[in-house]
C-alpha cells in the first residue's frame, strides 16, 4: 500500500496468446514491467479493483507509454461504478492518446465480462469502498474425436471451423461443436483479490483456482484487530480462504509498509494452507493446462 525500496505499488499482469491484461496499476507499474522485460503495448484490458490511489496512480503514465509505443487499438478498462470518472480525471495529464479507452463499470455483486481470449469474473468484496476481486478464466474445449464426427456424419470440411467453436449450416443440416468434440476439459483460472476482509464471495470466486493471489496486509501475531479496523486481512485469514476454496497455490501480496520481511511470518499460514507463498516484486509463473 506504500512504496518501499524494492517494492512497487499494486499491480498484476497476465499474458495469454498475445493478449495482455493488467489488474490495478499502482505507481511504478510500468517500471516494474520494464524490469521484467514486458512491453505495455499489448495490454488491451485493465481491471481496477477499486479507485484508491495506490491502485490507480500509475494509469496516466502507463497510457502515455502505450501511446508512445504507437498503440492504436482500443483499451478496455473494467472497474466499479465511478471508474470512468476517476480515470478520465487522471488522464487530464495524458491528453491526446492515439487509442480509444472503453469503460465497463460494474454494479452487481457478481458479473462476468467476455473478452476474446478469456472470461473475466468479477465479485464484490468487503472493503471501505466498493471493491472487486477478479478471476481470469480460460476455458478449454473438449478433445476432437474423429469417430464421433464420423458417427454424426459431419463433413470433414466443417471440422476445423467446428473446433473453433462455430456453428455451421450446410445443405440444410446444422452442425455444432459438440458433434465432434468430447467433454470440456479443465482450463486455467487465476483469482486476484486485494483490499478486503474475508468474505464468502472471495471463497466462491476463487474456487478451484490454479493460482490465488490474495492480500496479506498483516503477518505478525497480534495484528488481527488492526486488520479488522482497516478492512484488510491477515496471512492466517488468507490461508483459510485458500484452503476452503480448494486452490492449488496462493501468493500473498499487498503487505503493510511495516511488514518489511513477510517471508518471516509465512510458516504460520502454511500450517493452514501448505502451498502459500510470500510473493515479492517481479514474481512470475507459467500456468499450463493439465496434461492428459
Amino acid at each position: 500500500m506504500m512504496p518501499l525500496p524494492g517494492r512497487f505499488l499494486t499491480s498484476c499482469m497476465t499474458r495469454y496468446n498475445g493478449a495482455g491484461l493488467l489488474i490495478d496499476c499502482g505507481e511504478g507499474t510500468q517500471v516494474a514491467l520494464r524490469k521484467r522485460g514486458f512491453s505495455c503495448h499489448d495490454i488491451d484490458t485493465i481491471l481496477i479493483t477499486h479507485t484508491h490511489g495506490d491502485h490507480v496512480s500509475g494509469i496516466p503514465g502507463l497510457l502515455l507509454s502505450m501511446g508512445n509505443a504507437e498503440r492504436t487499438e482500443p483499451v478496455t478498462i473494467i472497474g466499479p461504478k465511478g471508474t470512468a470518472a476517476v480515470v478520465s480525471a487522471l488522464c487530464i495529464i495524458a491528453p491526446d492518446l492515439p487509442f480509444e479507452i472503453r469503460f465497463i463499470e460494474l454494479t452487481k455483486a457478481a458479473e462476468s465480462v467476455e473478452r476474446p481470449q478469456y472470461t473475466v469474473e468479477a465479485f464484490r468484496v468487503n472493503h471501505g469502498v466498493v471493491c472487486y476481486g477478479y478471476s481470469i478464466v480460460i476455458r478449454r474445449q473438449g478433445r476432437f474425436i474423429p469417430e464421433k464426427a464420423a458417427a454424426n456424419a459431419v463433413p470433414m470440411s466443417c471440422w476445423n471451423r467446428l473446433q473453433k467453436g462455430q456453428t455451421i449450416e450446410e445443405n440444410g443440416v446444422t452442425y455444432t461443436p459438440d458433434m465432434i468434440l468430447g467433454p470440456e476439459r479443465r482450463g486455467l483460472k487465476l483469482t486476484y483479490c486485494t483490499d478486503s476482509r474475508p468474505a464468502a464471495s472471495i471463497t466462491a470466486g476463487a474456487a478451484d483456482a490454479d493460482l490465488f493471489i490474495c492480500e496479506g496486509m498483516y503477518g505478525e501475531p497480534g495484528t488481527e484487530q488492526k486488520a479488522k479496523e482497516h478492512r484488510h486481512m491477515t496471512f492466517i485469514e488468507a490461508a483459510t480462504i485458500a484452503k476452503d476454496a480448494n486452490v492449488r497455490e496462493m501468493w500473498l501480496t499487498h503487505y503493510s509498509p511495516s511488514l518489511v520481511h513477510p517471508e518471516q511470518f509465512v510458516e504460520r499460514a502454511r500450517e493452514i494452507f501448505p502451498n502459500t507463498v510470500a510473493s515479492r516484486d517481479g514474481q512470475f509463473v507459467d500456468l499450463c493446462f493439465d496434461e492428459e
